[in-house]
């Protein structure tokens, strides 16, 4: 049997693993990359049995229609393993991402679905959910101080925040002198303390996941391997990236605000997993975070709108129009305009 000859590459020329430092002890490490931007625009036109040998002038402009109407499984071919070091606040932040790729109960029961009870929700991928339910989109792979004995590293701020003066999320900017040599000092005899408790119980025999208990979680830091398609990718940049390059002073203003709005520490990740992957996939995934990023992107419903009025909205709503033209501008309308 013989195969078809073509000079696409099959993956991006694999780069010499590159680190950016992150916080006082961290770093983002780019380990490996499958694909290029040739693959969301050869998986696009696998509707038509058809492929590009090299990224031209139509194939960026195929990119830009996927990205600016949703069209996302193709931009789940492409990807990406990072290792990151980090804390375990950041951590799992990080871990709870989850890219939509099936039509899970929860979308379905919204629409009025009835669902086969093998297929109900048992959770996705490494957080409990079996193959059929597992998200695709990524995996993890962590160290496990079960396993071996990382020599235990802890995060130290190099200044201290503030809470935020509205709202119970977030913080603002740095307290006073005074608290920031105070809780300073006091953070390094915890972690002093903590490690003491630790290597004692290590000493005495202890097993190993037992005696990590001693050890302050949240300021620890951890190492995992990430491995993402081009999607997950945008959305976790989405989110979390405010868009700065990485040691940006804080006055610079942030070029995207929904990530503005993350945990300072996770920003900081971010803007290096921007500025490691952005290079391999140049045209793909800007375009797919642009349009994450987009202000008009979202639909904004009335503030009194109940689930039963929009599945009236949607429900003979046809297949090809636009859905944001199927909420009503003002709350208490019944149907759809020009229903």
């Amino acid at each position: 049997m013989s195969s078809r000859q073509t000079n696409e590459p099959r993956t991006a020329p694999q780069p010499e693993p590159r680190e950016i430092p992150v916080l006082d002890r961290g770093y983002v490490r780019l380990e490996d990359v499958m694909g290029t931007d040739l693959t969301p625009v050869n998986d696009a036109r696998a509707s038509y049995m058809k492929r590009s040998e090299t990224l031209k002038d139509r194939d960026i402009r195929l990119l830009d229609f996927l990205a600016e109407n949703e069209h996302t499984s193709p931009f789940r071919g492409g990807l990406v393993k990072l290792e990151i070091k980090a804390p375990l606040m950041v951590a799992r932040e990080w871990f709870k991402y989850r890219i939509g790729s099936h039509h899970t109960v929860d979308t379905a029961q919204f629409l009025g679905v009835e669902i086969p009870e093998e297929f109900f929700w048992t959770g996705q991928g490494d957080d409990g959910g079996h193959g059929m339910m597992a998200d695709p989109m990524q995996s993890r792979n962590e160290a496990s101080r079960r396993y071996v004995t990382l020599p235990p590293e802890y995060y130290t701020p190099s200044w201290w925040r503030a809470k935020p003066a509205k709202g119970k999320q977030g913080s603002s900017g740095p307290v006073a002198e005074e608290l920031q040599r105070k809780w300073a000092a006091r953070w390094v005899e915890r972690q002093e303390q903590s490690l003491r408790d630790f290597e004692e119980a290590l000493a005495d025999g202890i097993a190993a996941e037992q005696a990590r208990l001693f050890l302050h979680a949240y300021g620890l830091y951890t190492v995992w391997r990430w491995t993402a398609s081009i999607q997950a990718v945008a959305w976790f940049l989405h989110q979390r990236d405010d868009g700065k390059e990485p040691g940006a002073p804080e006055e610079t203003p942030a070029p995207n605000p929904h990530g503005e709005l993350a945990m300072w520490e996770i920003r900081q990740y971010a803007r290096a997993v921007r500025k490691l992957v952005e290079p391999v996939f140049p045209h793909s995934l800007p375009r797919l975070l642009s349009f994450y990023n987009s202000a008009t992107n979202g639909i904004k419903l009335p503030p009194d709108v109940t689930v039963g009025q929009i599945r009236d909205w949607i429900r003979d709503w046809p297949d090809d129009a636009p859905l944001r033209q199927a909420v009503p501008r003002r709350a208490g309308t019944s149907s759809a305009p020009g229903a």
